[in-house]
């Protein structure tokens, strides 16, 4: 800040505390008196200070930057409104296409009738398979199914490009997302970037300017951030996507609020280098300064914050990384509130946000308690948890819906089991529910006359790794009775909505993937528990009928009983064609690609559930089918954490 008065500099700071977006440019008679003393080579209006260009830059400098973060608010909502008509957009032609179907099939309504998941047979209600799909689905488990080559137009696709996946990043071993994804997260990026750098003097002397603008650009994202973490908020109404497929965007704004806090924390560093200690600040005093030292707490509580939620340390020590998260998070928005008062709306707004799903939504609205049983499965590491309740009806269709309610196909909860240890007690992990949804056609409970199919059968497949998992497995050797917490559901319909408006249905199964198979199958297949719109498989276009089909790919033979065979001869007589290849640790990993350009026809729905190996050639495999004319739809179900 050389070339400026140290007065004038230093009223330009004490203005900044107290200006706001609706501030105006003022006249300061303070200033008038302090530059009094200065000599006549300072070049100064004395008459009126304000009008001296260095003094008046510096103030609607600071100014445009308060005003700027309005203009950053409005793109955020105009790129959320653009995403919301997508994908209503998108819902519509859906709706479009269900309604073709039951006008030319004549499809009677089944919303009202009542479906569980206690016995996914129903009598009565099966309709008979045909002499063909017989034939197709016997011996599916051992006879590979070759690959049908037809002729495709060779077309250069964007879609293509936006589906695929590139390999992991080398020596850091940082696995990457799709293209479309990484497109829109360094969109993200540099629209920051962007509001950063916007009309600032690239001038030493601006520098409190540019560290002010990257507090306030951090400020300025702290609504987003705790919105897209929320487990319960209106994005994934707007826009179809739930918390867990935005987490990779919550992390990557995590990490950028993150580099805002340390450039606003290294510029008023340098600010205090250049000014601060010529008007006789120590950098001690500097430090302990009230308001320097909230916001030295609060960019603290926001980097312990970052570094506890990299996967290196999430995977090693879960426990300790949910407790920092809560902690740290009311710590660094509590430091915000008193260290800058003008930020206070944007600090009050993430409070909100975290409170009301913490204690409103998570701890009370949707959290039920249930009797549990723990069963250890075959292979002996693996945990079956199972309970069952009677279905009741919601009290409000505006409240939202817990576990008491049912679920829908797809969905997961977050598990707490108190009675392992009292560290236990606050602690929810999440798992996918592996069992057959409950819920009827738009998500109304079954009816209360029909008392089969007021109940609902829950259950989870559970994989000990360490920590919670490991402590629960070796309480199911002990004690196979339990009681747990469950808070949900959650999910998206995204993937039970391509699946089910695609000619051809198609889930690949990694391992536990097979938890996330298995309910979509049977919503898919079971006669009387499906929509209107897909009873009996058939096709949303044609008059065929539409082909589902597993690929279950798993690692070692004793997986295979994770699914009893009664189950899955079930499915099979409702017309599914299942491919169980050779387990890996024997004849290792089968060639997808090939598997799936057999199976591909006409319009394809794709998701998968697995490793991340098997996630990219099932992506990438599907992203080379598009670019030769194939109409593919791919959805990924894997947790973002």
């Amino acid at each position: 800040m050389e070339g400026i008065p140290l007065s004038w500099a230093r009223d330009v700071l004490k203005f900044s505390l107290s200006a706001t977006a609706l501030s105006s440019y003022p006249f300061l008679d303070d200033v008038v008196a302090s530059s009094s003393g200065l000599s006549a080579a300072d070049d100064i209006d004395l008459d009126d200070p304000g009008k001296d260009p260095k003094f008046r830059k510096l103030v609607e400098a600071v100014l445009f930057s308060r005003r700027l973060m309005w203009s950053y608010n409005a793109v955020l909502v105009g790129v959320l409104v653009a995403f919301t008509v997508w994908h209503w957009g998108e819902k519509a032609l859906w709706v479009k296409r269900k309604r073709r179907v039951e006008k030319a099939f004549g499809v009677r309504e089944v919303g009202d009738e009542a479906w569980s998941s206690s016995s996914s047979t129903i009598s009565g209600t099966a309709t008979p398979l045909d002499a063909k799909k017989k034939s197709n689905t016997a011996g599916e488990e051992t006879v590979p199914l070759l690959p049908r080559r037809r002729p495709r137009q060779k077309i250069g696709s964007l879609k293509c490009w936006m589906q695929y996946q590139p390999p992991k990043i080398p020596v850091i071993n940082k696995t990457l997302p799709p293209n479309s994804v990484s497109f829109l997260i360094l969109s993200f990026i540099a629209l920051n970037i962007y509001f950063n750098l916007y009309r600032m003097p690239l001038d030493p002397k601006y520098l409190f300017v540019f560290a002010d603008r990257c507090g306030i650009i951090f400020v300025a994202n702290l609504p987003l951030l705790y919105l897209l973490a929320a487990k319960n908020q209106p994005i994934q109404f707007l826009t179809g996507y739930s918390y867990e497929s935005l987490n990779i965007f919550h992390r990557r704004l995590g990490e950028l609020i993150c580099l805002e806090a340390l450039l606003h924390f290294l510029g008023m560093l340098g600010v205090w280098y250049g000014l601060l200690r010529h008007l006789g600040f120590s950098l001690v005093r500097f430090l302990l300064n009230r308001l320097v030292g909230l916001g030295i707490g609060a960019f603290v509580a926001y980097e312990v914050l970052y570094f506890t939620s990299l996967g290196s340390f999430r995977q090693r020590c879960y426990e300790i990384f949910l407790a920092l998260h809560v902690f740290l998070q009311l710590a660094g928005l509590s430091l915000l509130w008193f260290h800058h008062h003008t930020s206070r709306p944007y600090v009050g707004i993430p409070m909100a946000i975290f409170l009301i799903d913490r204690l409103l939504f998570r701890l009370w609205l949707k959290t039920s308690s249930h009797p549990a049983t723990l069963t250890i499965l075959g292979d002996n590491e693996t945990i079956l948890l199972s309970s069952n309740w009677d279905i009741s009806a919601s009290a409000s269709p505006l409240l939202p819906k817990s576990m008491k309610q049912g679920w829908w196909p797809n969905d997961h909860i977050f598990l707490t089991i108190p009675s392992l240890s009292h560290k236990h007690i606050l602690q929810a992990h999440p798992f996918t529910i592996f069992s057959a949804a409950p819920t009827t056609d738009q998500g109304k409970p079954p009816s209360d006359s029909d008392s089969e199919s007021a109940h609902a059968w829950f259950s989870l497949l559970i994989r000990p790794q360490s920590g919670f998992t490991s402590t629960l497995l070796s309480h199911a050797r002990l004690q196979p009775k339990t009681r747990v917490r469950l808070d949900g559901p959650y999910g998206s319909s995204h993937a039970f909505d391509i699946l089910s408006t695609s000619n051809t249905a198609i889930i690949v199964a990694g391992g536990s993937g097979i938890a996330v198979a298995y309910p979509l199958l049977w919503a898919l297949l079971n006669p009387s528990a499906s929509p209107a719109d897909i009873e009996r498989g058939r096709s949303l276009e044609t008059g065929g009928s539409r082909n589902v089909k597993l690929l279950w790919i798993i690692h070692s033979p004793s997986h295979r009983t994770w699914v009893p065979e009664d189950k899955m001869q079930e499915l099979r007589s409702w017309g599914l064609e299942m491919l169980l290849p050779p387990p890996t640790s024997e004849a290792g990993r089968p060639d997808v690609r090939d598997i799936l350009q057999g199976w591909t026809d006409r319009r394809t729905g794709v998701v998968v559930s697995g490793p991340n190996g098997l996630v990219r050639d099932v992506r990438n495999s599907c992203a080379r089918l598009v670019g030769e004319g194939e109409s593919i739809k791919v959805q990924v179900e894997k947790f973002g954490w």
